[in-house]
């Protein structure tokens, strides 16, 4: 009998990579004083945080013989490596919930689904609703596009009319067009419902492109796996990495800090174990799911990179809707 990875559980779900940090029990969640907390904050937005959505469609047509990022808002960004153009957790909805449900965005998609242009590299990290949108699966506008997803979220794809669905474990490889593509391991969980908590797969993707190492975070806490993988993997040279969602105090024993979600020191100390040369803070901005101030990851993510051997052009901000070539982005 081949031996159960230590994440797979005897009933079938998944657990965290050993040695990662436990939930305080401590921690109390409740909508009553996460809500009442919520109304204190500031939801201002400077003007310079989205591109005008005319730009977008300029830059992207501008650059769609280069290889570029761009940021469409919160996880989902658009990577052209060659000849494969990605996408990774869409989500278009003005909500991130079921149905008219959960947190509504604040700031839109930098444009429309039916605006994208044509992806042929589907990236899904894990099932939480601000990662995983059945509405942007079901109107997706390029079905023919390989889709990788974490163990048992397959379902989501081949039900709506995906052709080319892998699912994959940690340490699963995978070559697409020149790329090769690695899954592996995340601090996180995952869960849609009462009766589903880590019944699915949750993870990073390493991209190999070229000889240059891209690592796409799915949501993430730090944990000493960051460190295993820099030795295995690094150095990597550009990582992007969640920022935001990271304070739910006084529902949390402690202030910042989350063991599910990095916060921008974390996110960079998770940067320093991948022995990553350059790093893109995601995952803030465009939604509240805690309660830190909408505007304070960026500023944090520049503010420690001293601490973490970074400098602060190391430390990378897109405004929503922003266009960056990668040979910008990974200039030393």
């Amino acid at each position: 009998m081949k031996e159960r990875p230590y994440h797979h559980l005897p009933d079938g779900t998944f657990r965290n990579p050993e040695g990662s940090p436990q939930r305080d029990p401590s921690f109390n969640w409740s909508f009553k004083i996460f809500n009442k907390e919520k109304n204190k904050l500031n939801i201002n937005i400077p003007p310079n945080h989205v591109i005008n959505k005319k730009e977008v469609l300029e830059n992207l047509k501008k650059y769609k013989n280069k290889d570029y990022v761009t940021w469409i808002g919160h996880a989902t960004f658009l990577i052209k490596l060659g000849n494969t153009t990605i996408i990774t957790d869409p989500v278009f909805e003005k909500n991130m919930g079921p149905l008219i449900f959960g947190p509504k965005r604040y700031v839109d998609p930098a444009i429309n689904l039916k605006e994208i242009p044509e992806v042929n590299l589907f990236l899904l990290t894990h099932n939480h609703y601000d990662h995983l949108s059945t509405r942007t699966i079901q109107r997706f506008p390029y079905k023919k596009a390989k889709v990788l997803a974490p163990l048992k979220l397959g379902k989501y794809f081949t039900r709506n009319g995906y052709s080319d669905v892998k699912e994959m474990d940690w340490y699963d490889e995978i070559k697409v067009n020149d790329l090769k593509i690695t899954f592996v391991p995340a601090v996180h969980w995952s869960k849609r419902s009462l009766w589903d908590t880590n019944k699915t797969l949750w993870g990073n993707f390493l991209i190999e492109y070229k000889d240059k190492k891209i690592l796409f975070a799915c949501d993430t806490g730090y944990g000493n796996i960051y460190k295993e993988l820099g030795e295995k993997y690094g150095p990597i040279d550009l990582t992007f990495i969640n920022i935001g969602a990271y304070n739910f105090y006084p529902m949390a024993p402690k202030k910042d800090k989350s063991i599910y979600h990095a916060n921008p020191e974390e996110a960079l100390n998770i940067a320093q174990d991948l022995k990553s040369k350059k790093v893109i803070g995601m995952h803030w901005g465009t939604v509240v799911l805690s309660l830190e101030p909408i505007m304070e990851p960026p500023v944090r993510f520049k503010n420690a990179t001293n601490r973490y051997g970074y400098h602060k052009e190391d430390a990378v901000i897109f405004k929503i809707g922003e266009t960056k070539k990668l040979e910008d982005l990974l200039r030393k």
